[in-house]
């Protein structure tokens, strides 16, 4: 067991030295109310990528949310769970901006008080890295191009099939990244 540590520490050790690995993610936090109902969202995304080169890169985002809808009196809790790897190839570097395109896929699960739905996606998300000094990155994503399949978990639903291009601001994230 202690080997199998040491191995695992050295080899971590190789790749931070190399300033190779990336951690980060995005928080996010919203509370609306009108007249009565409300809506609370949180969601907790961090992130870990591994830069192969210059342009390109490989990663896998967690995400976990949460939120709680208050309708006519009636609460509903709906909790996501998400996982979505990645490459990534940055093909403009502008002195402190570099201009990129994810392209992965994702998987999503959703709870809402026992009905529970399962989503896949695959497609491509531009984004923008601003570097604030050697180790830090902000970063947004906007957009969307590619296809999802979406289906609740009960006897007899059919699934949702959409292809499509979206650059709403349903899609569009913000994070920061750490670079070791």
């Amino acid at each position: 067991m202690k080997k199998i540590f040491a191995v695992a520490l050295v080899a971590m050790m190789t790749m931070t030295a190399n300033a190779q690995v990336y951690v980060g993610g995005g928080i996010g936090f919203q509370t609306s109310s009108n007249d009565g109902d409300s809506e609370t969202i949180i969601k907790l995304l961090p992130e870990i990528g591994y830069n192969l080169n210059e342009n390109w890169a490989v990663g896998i985002a967690f995400g976990y949310g949460q939120n709680q809808t208050k309708i006519n009196g009636v609460k509903v809790k709906n909790k996501v769970f998400e996982i979505a790897p990645y490459a990534r190839y940055t093909f403009l570097k502008l002195d402190k901006v570099n201009v990129f395109v994810d392209g992965g896929v994702d998987y999503v699960h959703s709870d809402a008080d026992g009905l529970k739905s399962n989503a896949f996606g695959v497609g491509v998300k531009p984004g923008v890295a601003i570097n604030l000094n050697d180790k830090l990155s902000f970063v947004t994503h906007f957009g969307f191009l590619g296809y999802q399949y979406d289906k609740v978990d009960v006897d007899g639903a059919k699934a949702t099939n959409t292809f499509g291009f979206d650059l709403d601001g349903n899609n569009l994230t913000f994070g920061l990244y750490y670079n070791f």
